[in-house]
């Protein structure tokens, strides 16, 4: 595993002044669950359908961080929208039996839930996509918000999302700073989240590739679900 910067924080006493957050928007995607090997899969599909050689598993877990709106076109060109549909069939194929959610996921929900700590998801998943693995899993619940690729007028790192999900939270007047945490595992997590002007947390056991987070960092860095329910709790 490579060394962590010196400017990431793991957590093992809560840091002097933090609070307690008011809200918390998660991402999705390897952030709450593990969807690396389906989504590669997937993603092999389209590249092989459309003449191009798949990337490896590592490759796709560097490099996927934008919505397919966003990211396709600059793949495939005016063929992004033929790529797209390829890779909608291929993911609905398998992403349901393969979901699996990442160890103390649904612990660290029941934990703010348990704080009255409201809870949003905001993804780069197709929305019905999102939707639907959240009802698989049972989480409804524990979401006031579900807001994927399309849903709002742009996606991540775009602040409509934000404000889709906190419209529908019916927090929009919730005073941002550390009252409100943005958790995810990538650099358009933290971006969205200094956008906006909230808490971006990362969960992640690494610092990903070299410079992930050079113009946009985590406050906290923490290894896992576990680790973030534990920091919660002593808050």
């Amino acid at each position: 595993m490579t060394s962590l910067p010196a400017d990431f924080l793991p957590i093992v006493a809560a840091p002097q002044g933090l609070s307690r957050p008011r809200a918390v928007l998660f991402d999705w995607d390897n952030t709450l669950v593990d969807t690396w090997p389906v989504i590669h899969a997937s993603l092999s599909d389209v590249f092989t359908a459309m003449g191009h050689e798949p990337w490896s598993l590592q490759t796709v877990r560097d490099s996927v961080r934008h919505s397919m709106r966003d990211s396709f076109p600059a793949l495939f060109g005016d063929r992004w929208e033929e790529a797209a549909d390829i890779f909608y069939q291929a993911f609905e194929r398998r992403h349901l039996e393969a979901l699996m959610p990442l160890g103390g996921a649904e612990e660290l929900l029941q934990t703010l839930a348990s704080m009255d700590v409201d809870m949003g998801v905001v993804s780069n998943k197709t929305g019905r996509f999102l939707r639907k693995e959240v009802a698989h899993l049972g989480w409804e619940r524990y979401f006031g918000a579900l807001v994927g690729a399309g849903d709002a007028a742009q996606d991540k790192p775009a602040v409509d999302a934000v404000a889709h999900a906190l419209g529908a939270m019916k927090l929009d007047d919730v005073r941002l700073d550390r009252a409100l945490w943005f958790v995810g595992d990538s650099n358009v997590d933290m971006e969205i989240a200094h956008r906006v002007g909230c808490l971006p947390v990362l969960i992640r056991p690494d610092h990903g590739p070299d410079g992930e987070f050079a113009t946009h960092g985590p406050h906290l860095h923490l290894p896992d679900c576990g680790a973030l329910s534990d920091l919660v709790f002593r808050l």
